[in-house]
């Protein structure tokens, strides 16, 4: 199921204002991969170009190539809604639909896809998700109650469990834990690693000791000064960036000395 997604001289721009410049990476399939820097040099507009989401802003483009599974995602034969269902994203903050009860909120990918389910089939996936997101044992017995219920915490594994239930191939996930507690900051911590043997992951975080300890490579991402275009400093294996980066400036940022 899972994915890699090659980056090639990607550029993003808002209108005229390049925001983020000639990145270029290669994502594995079945791995985590963090994205770390300070605020405003493009993280999380690198993320949301990945599966097109960059681009429901007004005058926002993309120049450059984003490919999975041999296809270009920005071929305009593509269609923007099937690169999301194929590539889900988690949020800053959890969003569960206020209306719709726990059970709903699962099935609401599934729903929208136009697909008709049979009840057996529905409870199948909503089980399996909530399974999936390590929510299940602690809501199997109030599917029927409103999700904004729940807990911060909570909300966000609802959350992930109603972008799989879709089947992505890749989970997209933006600082997903920085609204949340530390014991809930360490489950979603621990579910990332048990995703990851289904999906690819990528995450935006501004907490690098999460980084260090969810990703298996880390890209950096800086300004040269304000104003001017995000760009991927470096791109390694976890362990090499946080023990023995090639730039000096992921080190002063690792390090403390800025950002």
């Amino acid at each position: 199921m899972a994915t890699s997604i090659d980056i090639s001289d990607l550029n993003i721009y808002y209108g005229d204002f390049l925001a983020v410049e000639g990145v270029g990476m290669t994502i594995r399939a079945r791995s985590v991969t963090a994205f770390i820097g300070p605020s405003g040099c493009g993280k999380s507009t690198f993320l949301r170009s990945l599966n097109r989401m960059h681009e429901v802003i007004p005058g926002a483009r993309v120049e450059g190539k984003v490919v999975v599974d041999g296809q270009s995602l920005y071929d305009p034969s593509v269609d923007p809604v099937a690169v999301r269902r194929q590539i889900g994203m988690v949020f800053q903050r959890p969003n569960p639909f206020p209306t719709m009860s726990i059970y709903e909120n699962v099935l609401a990918g599934n729903r929208l896809n136009s697909k008709r389910m049979k009840k057996a089939e529905a409870d199948d996936i909503v089980e399996r998700s909530l399974r999936g997101a390590n929510l299940w044992t602690e809501v199997k017995d109030r599917l029927g109650k409103p999700g904004m219920g729940l807990s911060g915490g909570q909300q966000q594994r609802l959350c992930i469990a109603r972008a799989i239930a879709v089947e992505p191939q890749v989970l997209l996930m933006d600082e997903p834990c920085s609204a949340l507690d530390p014991i809930s900051t360490a489950a979603i911590e621990d579910l990332i690693h048990e995703l990851k043997s289904d999906y690819t992951i990528v995450i935006v975080t501004h907490n690098m000791q999460q980084a260090a300890r969810v990703s298996d490579d880390t890209g950096f991402f800086n300004l040269k000064a304000a104003g001017e275009p995000g760009h991927l400093v470096e791109f390694n294996a976890t362990s090499k960036v946080f023990s023995n980066p090639d730039d000096p400036s992921t080190e002063a940022y690792i390090s403390g000395r800025f950002g």
